[in-house]
């Protein structure tokens, strides 16, 4: 069996940390099966949905290259879904319902006060139908048999559907809710396995029961435990990390994309280059059911450490004009952001800010161009300066080599100064130090 997974997002907002692990685990399914990849844009809401969010969604997907295989938008797809409804009324799985949003909750009240479920209870085929009222549609659930499925990382899963509802599916204003369309999409478009939060577990359930009704096999079904903020309940700010924020700061994707594969699982969170990578190790039996707890420092700390491990080549094209792989090479172990590299090119290649110091500093300084100008700069020019202004001086520590750094790089701290200073080059790195030697 081919595998077919889908994402789908309602474009109602920019994608967020939470719908990207989703669409993420659904691609790394694919990709490691050989299967496809479908997104789809749950657009039926009219009045929320907004084209610039479908947009941004494929926009983001497109940089963290979750690229899908087709795209399908449900708003495009009413015709499908006003058969297989009239083929499900004319089976009596779906029947109308008059009762008002009040009268509703107020018979839930009465049932909870009586201590029963609050499941809605059915009206005889017979009922009066009120008079001047449009009807909602709901799905009629087959009470005769549990609903049960071997989930891929809950286990086996079992509903009594004489204690479900049966779900709404369609509005009085004729509008679809998501579980209905969602089924017809899936059967469709032949989808082999639906990977999304254990928030849905109730839904699968009902959805179990459609499949069913419209003559389908079910999916397989991966129920994930949500993703938390690191302090508990997933907050507001975590709601809105997501893809535009971390463009914003200069992450790289696979990054984010690394430590959302592996958290909930038994497997180590290390940062990861390409997404072949994350896909071939990819499986639900690592998932655990306890709450993925999700911290955006540590998306910093992976960053860090994924571009210490980046090739000239991978990054090239994003390197301003000039950067060799040398100098790649020198400054990538100091680099926390890609956005790092340019501000210590600047130092490499062109002028730095003269520093401020005090009158020692800069007598020592003095002594250090002196020093520097009658070094051999193709040995160890770093290590030959210190120490010889080490002797002449008496100086060591920060004591000498901080001035140093100043002069040489106008930064308090950076990559091991042998390697800058070599790179800076003899005539560069007098001037700078004479230039702090007169402020």
């Amino acid at each position: 069996m081919s595998v077919v997974t889908r994402f789908a997002p309602s474009p109602t907002g920019r994608l967020h940390v939470g719908n990207i692990r989703t669409a993420l685990h659904n691609f790394l399914f694919a990709r490691k099966h050989g299967g496809q990849f479908i997104l789809r844009i749950d657009d039926t809401d009219r009045e929320r949905s907004r084209e610039e969010f479908v947009d941004a969604i494929r926009d983001d997907l497109g940089w963290m290259k979750l690229i899908p295989d087709r795209e399908v938008r449900q708003s495009e797809r009413f015709d499908l879904y006003e058969r297989e409804f009239e083929r499900l009324k004319m089976a009596g799985r779906v029947y109308a319902c008059y009762e008002t949003p009040e009268e509703l909750d107020l018979r839930r009240k009465v049932l909870l006060g009586r201590g029963l479920p609050p499941v809605y209870e059915r009206k005889p085929a017979d009922a009066p139908v009120p008079e001047g009222r449009q009807p909602h549609w709901r799905f009629r659930l087959d009470h005769d048999a549990p609903i049960e499925w071997d989930d891929l990382i809950r286990g086996p899963q079992r509903f009594d559907p004489k204690l479900l509802s049966d779900p709404v599916v369609r509005r009085e204003d004729g509008s679809w809710l998501y579980l209905l369309p969602s089924v017809i999409d899936d059967v469709d478009l032949e989808i082999t396995h639906i990977v999304r939060g254990e928030d849905h577990v109730t839904n699968s359930a009902a959805q179990i029961q459609m499949f069913e009704a419209l003559g389908a096999k079910p999916p397989a079904f991966a129920h994930e435990a949500l993703l938390v903020a690191a302090e508990g309940k997933l907050s507001k700010r975590l709601g809105s990390y997501g893809a535009e924020h971390l463009r914003e700061e200069g992450v790289e994707p696979m990054a984010m994309l690394s430590l959302l594969a592996r958290i909930g699982t038994s497997q180590p969170v290390e940062p990861v280059a390409t997404l072949d990578d994350l896909a071939r190790d990819f499986d639900f039996a690592h998932f655990g059911r306890a709450p993925a707890h999700f911290d955006p420092h540590d998306v910093e700390l992976l960053n860090a450490r994924l571009l210490h491990k980046l090739d000239y080549a991978s990054v090239a094209e994003r390197l301003p004009a000039g950067a060799a792989e040398e100098d790649w090479l020198l400054l990538r172990p100091n680099l926390e952001r890609l956005s790092d590299f340019a501000p210590w090119l600047e130092v490499l290649q062109g002028d730095v800010e003269v520093p401020e110091l005090a009158h020692d500093e800069r007598l020592l300084l003095r002594d250090a161009a002196a020093i520097a100008e009658g070094l051999d700069w193709t040995a160890e020019p770093w290590r030959a300066l210190t120490t010889e202004l080490k002797t002449s001086s008496g100086k060591k520590g920060r004591e000498l080599f901080h001035p140093l750094r100043l002069a040489l790089t106008g930064k308090d701290s950076g990559p091991e100064m042998a390697g800058i200073v070599a790179r800076i080059g003899k005539d560069r790195a007098v001037q700078r130090l004479a230039a702090a030697a007169k402020r």
